[in-house]
């Protein structure tokens, strides 16, 4: 394959083991894009994206514009003179004249089976909704979200162990063994891009820290779920006795006498929802250790019984009982 002189746009450790693959695959990476440097971690020292550290590390230049709507950023970027950019979890938005610079446009490497699950959560939002599988799309961008005509598709099961760090990891992985067998397919003339269906379009809305309230009222299928698809960002919670209680991990568990949702039943932290209830067996209180429930439930007073408080949406409002 003759090797492609391209340009890499991307940002978190998502979007690394394609760039890696590109490199391995003997192409010229001339530039990478990616977000500035932003403050991170608990020190909010002022640190470079995972993307720019690695290519840093390969000698690679990088570039970091706030915008890429102005008419220096473009003429930049129009000078490379690249066959194609490869974009994976950028954060910017693409104009027109970006996307037309590169001979062979640009290719985004997007972590769903489009043209389920357009925009910013993909990955959370398949778990969070039950989906059986997911996967990556490698798609010729327009100046849609997420709307390019597709050139592969490759799909991964979502089981009830999935969380959302290993379906990161798995699309991760797949997305750049595919990108490198597209570029190839594209410039040899094998693959044809095909627009996405009509039927099927879900959008994957960017999520907040709310999102991840533990709601009882919810069926412990859908909490489990949300466990596993919020854990680390934006991570769950709930309130107790004036504190907020991180939840790492949960269980399905025996629902055991009705109760009411949002009831302790146990000294195992197993708590009632809508329907059947959920073992919280990695938790977390302010300034403290991960602990199993058990071992919470001996230094918080939360005894069997007690009843957590529980978001009921009614006409649209939201209030607590």
């Amino acid at each position: 394959m003759t090797p492609l002189r391209l340009v890499f746009m991307g940002t978190p450790d998502f979007a690394v083991p394609s760039l890696h693959a590109l490199i391995d695959a003997g192409h010229d990476v001339v530039c990478v894009y990616s977000q500035p440097p932003r403050p991170a971690g608990r020190g909010q020292q002022v640190q470079t994206s995972p993307v720019h550290r690695f290519a840093e590390e390969r000698g690679i230049p990088v570039r970091t514009p706030k915008t890429l709507r102005n008419a220096e950023a473009q003429a930049e970027f129009a000078g490379l003179n690249a066959d194609a950019a490869v974009v994976a979890a950028y954060g910017l938005i693409l104009p027109q004249p970006v996307l037309d610079a590169p001979r062979l446009g640009c290719l985004n490497v997007h972590g769903s089976l489009l043209p389920r699950w357009r925009g910013a959560a993909p990955i959370q939002r398949a778990i969070l909704a039950g989906d059986a599988e997911t996967g990556i799309t490698i798609m010729q961008m327009d100046a849609g979200l997420d709307t390019g005509a597709m050139l592969l598709k490759g799909a991964v099961p979502i089981t009830g162990e999935t969380t959302a760090s290993s379906l990161h990891d798995a699309l991760a992985d797949l997305g750049a063994r595919m990108i490198a067998e597209a570029l190839g397919g594209l410039a040899a003339g094998r693959l044809t891009a095909a627009p996405q269906p009509e039927d099927g379009v879900t959008y994957a809305a960017k999520l907040t820290r709310e999102d991840g309230r533990l709601d009882w009222s919810k069926d412990a299928v859908f909490v489990e779920r949300q466990v596993r698809a919020l854990t680390p960002w934006p991570g769950c919670w709930f309130d107790a006795a004036g504190e907020r209680i991180k939840v790492l991990k949960a269980e399905l568990a025996p629902s055991g006498p009705a109760a009411a949702p949002g009831t302790v039943v146990d000294e195992r932290l197993t708590i009632a929802c809508n329907e059947g209830a959920v073992r919280l067996t990695l938790v977390q209180r302010p300034g403290k250790a991960p602990v199993n429930g058990a071992a919470f439930l001996r230094g918080f007073t939360l005894p069997p019984g007690t009843v957590l408080e529980t978001s009921v949406s009614i006409a649209g409002a939201v209030t607590t009982p």
